[in-house]
Formats: C-alpha cells, sequence, structure tokens
C-alpha cells in the first residue's frame, strides 16, 4: 500500500430522511473494522429479512417481464429506436454504443469496447476477498467470503475484436483523476460498481472517509481524488407524500423532473456514473405533466387508463435526467450511463424458481436465452439517451457504456445462493427441485463487475487524453 495509510474515519450517516426508498439497497456496508484494528466506514448492513422484503421489489418477476414485452407503447417523443441489443448479438450500427451520435454520444474514437469475446486469464482477478476490507461488510456480494466453492468466474476477461482492453491499473485511474472527484449515482448497482473501484484502488491507497447524510465520500490523498456515492432509486423527483387519488405512502415518479436531492451537487463533479432501471418494478405511480400516467404491479384504479408503462417510464426518466445534466449552465463534466445490466434468472424469476445455481463459466452462444424484459428495457434507455443527446446546450460530455450484450454471456457471476454468510445456508435444490434463495442480479467480487470499471477506465482516458488510443 501507499504511504498514506490513514484508514477511512468518521461513521456513515443515516440516509436523508427525506429519501423515499426504506433502505437503498440488500448489500451496504457497516461499521467495517479494518486490518491492524483500523476502523474503516461503511453503511448500515441489513438483515436477510430486509434483503427479503426488498427482493419482492425485484423488477425481474415474471408479470413484469410480461408486461414489458405485452405493452403498446405510448407517443411520448421518446425516439422509437427498434435496434434492441439481443443478448450475445452485435451492437447495431445506430446503437450509441458503436460510435460517434450527434455532439458527444458514446465512446467516440479508437476500437470499440462492446463487440467481443470473454477469454480466460489466469492472471487473476485486481483483488481478493482477503484483500478488501469492504467486503468483510458487503457480504452478499462476497462470493467467496460466503462459501461459494468455485472461482473460476473470476479469471476472464473481456476482450474486444480489434484491441485489448486494459487491465485497470489503479495508479493511472488516481492520476487521471488527480483533483478530480468521481460521482457514482443511482441503485444498488451502482453501489456494485462503486465497491467494486474501492477494492480496486484499496490495493495501493486506503481512502479516508468523508461522508455525511447525503453523500458518501472517499478520498485518496495521495492524488485528491474524490470517490462520492448517492443513492437515488429513479433518479427523477420521488415522492410519497399523497397526489390526486393516491394515498400517502406509495412512490410517486415526477418522470419529467430530476432528483433535486443530487442536482445542487452536479457541479461540483468532474465525472458521473448513473445506474437505474431494476427499480421500476417496484410498486410505484407514474406522473408525467402533472397528471397520473400509469403505474407497476397495482395500479390503483382499473377504470384509469394506463398512458405510460415501466418500461417507458424508465425511457423517460432517463431522458429527464441526462437533459438535465446536459442543459445544466455549470456542469461541464463527463456523464457516463451504464447500460441496463442483465440478470440471469433461470426457469423461472426471484420468487418463482428462477436459479443461476451451478453456472462456472461464461455462456458459449448457444447457451444464450434471450431476454425480453432485459431488451426492452435497453431499447428503452437507448431512445432516452439519444433524445438528451439532441438536447444538449453545455460543453459536458454524454457517453453510453454498453454493458447490457457484454454480460448477458456472465451467468457466472452472480452471487446466486452465496449471497447469504450462514454457514448453514441451503445451496443445492430442495426434494421438490426448488433452488434455494439466491441473487442472480448483483455480482459477485471480485468478478465479472470489475470490468465495468475498466471500461469506465478506458473511457474517462479517452475524454481526459484527448481521445487518444488504449492505454497499453
Amino acid at each position: 500500500m501507499s504511504g498514506d495509510n490513514q484508514s477511512v474515519v468518521g461513521s456513515i450517516g443515516e440516509m436523508d430522511e427525506n429519501q423515499t426508498s426504506k433502505s437503498d439497497d440488500t448489500n451496504d456496508v457497516s461499521n467495517l473494522q479494518g486490518y491492524s484494528g483500523s476502523s474503516i466506514v461503511s453503511e448500515t448492513e441489513k438483515s436477510m429479512n430486509q434483503q427479503g422484503q426488498e427482493a419482492k421489489e425485484n423488477p425481474t418477476s415474471s408479470n413484469v417481464a410480461k408486461g414489458a414485452e405485452n405493452a403498446e407503447p405510448a407517443s411520448l417523443g421518446l425516439v422509437n429506436s427498434s435496434n434492441i441489443i439481443q443478448p450475445g448479438l452485435a451492437v447495431p450500427s445506430s446503437s450509441p454504443a458503436s460510435g460517434d451520435i450527434s455532439k458527444s454520444g458514446s465512446v467516440d474514437s479508437g476500437c470499440d469496447l462492446y463487440h467481443g469475446k470473454w477469454v480466460h486469464d489466469s492472471t487473476g482477478p485486481l483483488y481478493t476477498n482477503d484483500s478488501c476490507p469492504v467486503l468483510k461488510q458487503t457480504q452478499t456480494q462476497n462470493c467467496q467470503g460466503n462459501g461459494r466453492p468455485d472461482k473460476d468466474y473470476e479469471n476472464w476477461r473481456w476482450q474486444p475484436k480489434k484491441c485489448d482492453l486494459p487491465r485497470f491499473d489503479a495508479k493511472n485511474f488516481l492520476e487521471l483523476m488527480r483533483g478530480k472527484t468521481l460521482a457514482f449515482i443511482g441503485d444498488s448497482l451502482a453501489r456494485n460498481q462503486m465497491e467494486s473501484l474501492l477494492c480496486i484502488l484499496w490495493q495501493i491507497e486506503v481512502p479516508k472517509y468523508r461522508g455525511n447524510r447525503r453523500m458518501h465520500h472517499y478520498y485518496f490523498r495521495s492524488t485528491s481524488t474524490m470517490i462520492v456515492r448517492i443513492w437515488s432509486a429513479w433518479l427523477v423527483h420521488t415522492t410519497t407524500e399523497p397526489f390526486d387519488f393516491i394515498p400517502k405512502g406509495v412512490d410517486k415518479l415526477h418522470l419529467d423532473a430530476p432528483d433535486e436531492r443530487f442536482m445542487e451537487f452536479i457541479p461540483n463533479f468532474d465525472v458521473i456514473v448513473l445506474s437505474s432501471g431494476h427499480w421500476f418494478g417496484k410498486q410505484s405511480v407514474y406522473i408525467l405533466n402533472n397528471e397520473i400516467v400509469g403505474g407497476q404491479f397495482r395500479w390503483p384504479d382499473k377504470r384509469r387508463p394506463t398512458k405510460v408503462n415501466h418500461s417507458e417510464a424508465f425511457g423517460i426518466s432517463v431522458e429527464t435526467i441526462l437533459t438535465a445534466l446536459a442543459t445544466h449552465p455549470n456542469y461541464t463534466g463527463l456523464t457516463i450511463v451504464r447500460s441496463f445490466s442483465p440478470h440471469h434468472y433461470e426457469r423461472g424469476e426471484w420468487n418463482t424458481g428462477g436459479s443461476c445455481t451451478g453456472k462456472v463459466k461464461p455462456a458459449l452462444d448457444s447457451e444464450l436465452v434471450e431476454n425480453g424484459y432485459t431488451n426492452i428495457m435497453h431499447e428503452k434507455q437507448v431512445a432516452g439517451f439519444e433524445c438528451a443527446i439532441k438536447k444538449m446546450t453545455n460543453k459536458s460530455k454524454l457517453k453510453f457504456m454498453d454493458i447490457t450484450g457484454v454480460f448477458a454471456y456472465r451467468h457466472d457471476g452472480h452471487p446466486g445462493p452465496y449471497r447469504s454468510t450462514d454457514p448453514n445456508k441451503i445451496t443445492k435444490r430442495g426434494p421438490n427441485g426448488m433452488p434455494p434463495p439466491q441473487d442472480c442480479l448483483h455480482w459477485c467480487m471480485p468478478g465479472p463487475v470489475d470490468t465495468w470499471n475498466e471500461l469506465m477506465l478506458e473511457i474517462i482516458s479517452r475524454e481526459f487524453e484527448g481521445n487518444q488510443s488504449l492505454r497499453s
């Protein structure tokens, strides 16, 4: 490690009391104890009962997917892209992932990062569950610590067709981000990626915690680099207060207004990584132009027409937050939109016997199973991104990090039943053939999620180093 061995200090406060979600995710770290007795601060760890409750909000439920596939699109001004990225298939040329679009689309020079294959790499991961103290409390993604018997899923790297994606270089990253702030804003998958980054950086320097109730900051003194995480489930304004005929207590999403709880901090960020989508399966009501236009799961009044379904609501929310960033008069940073992360529940959903148990290597092309829900969510996300690009008025940049097709292959990278620390947990199917409770949405650490940060670093490098080629 570096000479700066100060551990993270203080304590991460409670969530913003105005936060509408009951909790930010199932896996937040809590009261980490660092090595050599150092105190490392983290967030509140939740009980397995709370995890189960949040699982009920998982949008991978079969009725959600069915609704997405059968829904008729509303005419709401979004670009209707027909180029859905099918898992494992090539990215269509009109996808923002494949090159320049309008002012500042996806990665716009050098090798296409999103066409390629997973190749075995015996070099091993960038860290281990024993070398990253974050994982001592983020137990639901600590697959090895929770007893997963195989670990070859750690030994694969993404190989673009026409170049090599460099292995993450922590020193290079900190130097590139010298004096800058990187903010992860969004849901539990934003937390998953941020903690992966912290684990990587922890190998050379221990950060100092500088958080408060609204944001969690990790400061790397050697280069004055700040890593920030802000919880925002939907990225738009959300309230539980009564609205029209919807009573208090139900989440109400104002699809045309960004989440004001973090917008005031936007000018302070040099790079923003956004993550959203999966919470649109949670019970909520959609409001557009001050009118209730739809809702998820239990639509409150069947006599009222549904104008916006949940996938369309997601697309509108993407356009809203990106437009807010692209037109903010004081924001000049780089915004990276990580595309919709695929889940891998097979033979059912999380609550109907779905499972990813027994997957020990990336899927072959012949093993890929098309996921209509993932496809429609990706399509709406791309549409919202493209609309925001056309509305840009400031000097910021928007980039689309298209991991959806790339990670369709990684059914082996989820915790599965090894999300629990219980040494007596059930990990195999029971006599009735039903699998144990498992997580096939989040990603093991170390594991495939570390590639998100390698892709992110490449995007940042191309931006900050004048769109040069790959770092190798």
